[in-house]
């Protein structure tokens, strides 16, 4: 089958033919229509310093995925051949303390696809059967493709109530807009959008924002003030992972509010702990992949409803042959979501 492939290690990936998997008596088989590129997929393109320390080549990328079951193990009873499906893409173990007890998204043995063992730029991919999420038909081939990283912003907007309350959505990439557009969904009273790129300002007032602020030429703390009549946001999703945006999430929130973490720094980030969070009397919270499996429910309710329209966040729609060029507009910063097409 044709599979995007690390074939070693160093920069780039490759187009190759691979064996196909063979799946186990508990997992199903599953043809992939379409796959999402991922921020993570450009960092192993480059075979950056974390790339080196985890990818173990070869191994085929991809964990952002929708597609059709062609097999089930033996041991598998609520999956059909020919379901519509997408996936969670982290592989925990079910044992352990913490996912006995409902925390399964922080379990430490934690495999991902695409990251610890072949992923879904392929033409099929092998998954367990209770990682699967069946998809209805109302939900689009891409639209269900992105459930990973819309997964990502549904964890980080709706951990805390935000109907009624203003949220702050610091760092507009592709899971920031996510994150824009869900709040609004869910009733936020004014969502206020902060980027420092002019055209995912303008996608993040498409997903739905009542304001946009430039933190490179504007105030943003006045401005925030100015919006919030000095109390600062209810709450604050900070996803870009700049020193700066981590920085502004602690001062826009206002005292008692709740400042969410998803964005990845890239080394230490310093944080005036006694006046930015304790005085404040912050509740902070570090956001991991989504809750299994009350986040996959939750954002499929939303998508099959009509509540959230995700289109405008797809820039790129490429057949697979093309993965480089969605990995370079998304490098050069000219895209948003690119969707691999493999049917």
């Amino acid at each position: 089958m044709r599979a995007i492939l690390k074939p070693e290690p160093g920069p780039g990936l490759t187009i190759r033919d691979v064996p196909e998997p063979e799946i186990r008596s508990d997992e199903v088989l599953i043809k992939v229509r379409r796959a999402g590129i991922c921020g993570t997929d450009l960092h192993i393109y480059d075979w950056d310093e974390w790339s080196e320390s985890r990818i173990k080549p070869p191994l085929v990328l991809g964990h952002e995925f929708m597609g059709e079951v062609v097999e089930a193990g033996a041991l598998v009873e609520n999956i059909r051949v020919g379901d519509r499906v997408s996936a969670e893409g982290h592989l925990v173990c079910g044992h352990c303390e913490l996912c006995r007890t409902g925390q399964s998204h922080v379990c430490r043995d934690t495999q991902i696809i695409g990251i610890d063992r072949d992923g879904a730029f392929a033409e099929l991919v092998a998954i367990p059967a209770t990682n699967i999420i069946p998809i209805p038909k109302s939900i689009s081939d891409d639209h269900a493709a992105l459930f990973d990283p819309l997964g990502n912003a549904f964890h980080t907007v709706l951990h805390t109530e935000v109907a009624g309350r203003v949220v702050a959505v610091v760092g507009c990439g592709p899971i920031g807009l996510f994150a824009v557009g869900i709040a609004c969904a869910a009733g936020a009273a004014k969502v206020i959008a902060i980027e420092p790129h002019a055209d995912r300002r303008a996608l993040a007032s498409k997903m739905g924002a009542d304001r946009t602020i430039d933190p490179t030429s504007e105030d943003v703390d006045a401005k925030m003030s100015d919006i919030t009549r000095g109390y600062g946001a209810d709450v604050v999703c900070e996803m870009s992972g700049h020193p700066n945006g981590i920085a502004a999430a602690f001062r826009i929130c206002r005292n008692g509010g709740h400042v969410r973490l998803l964005g990845l720094p890239k080394g230490l980030v310093e944080v005036n702990l006694a006046r930015d969070v304790i005085f404040k009397g912050l509740h902070v919270y570090g956001v991991v992949g989504r809750l299994m499996y009350e986040t996959w429910i939750e954002m499929r309710n939303f998508l099959a409803a009509g509540l959230l329209d995700i289109e405008p966040v797809i820039t790129h729609r490429l057949p697979l042959e093309r993965f480089e060029e969605g990995i370079t507009a998304m490098a050069a910063g000219e895209a948003a979501k690119v969707v691999l097409s493999l049917d």
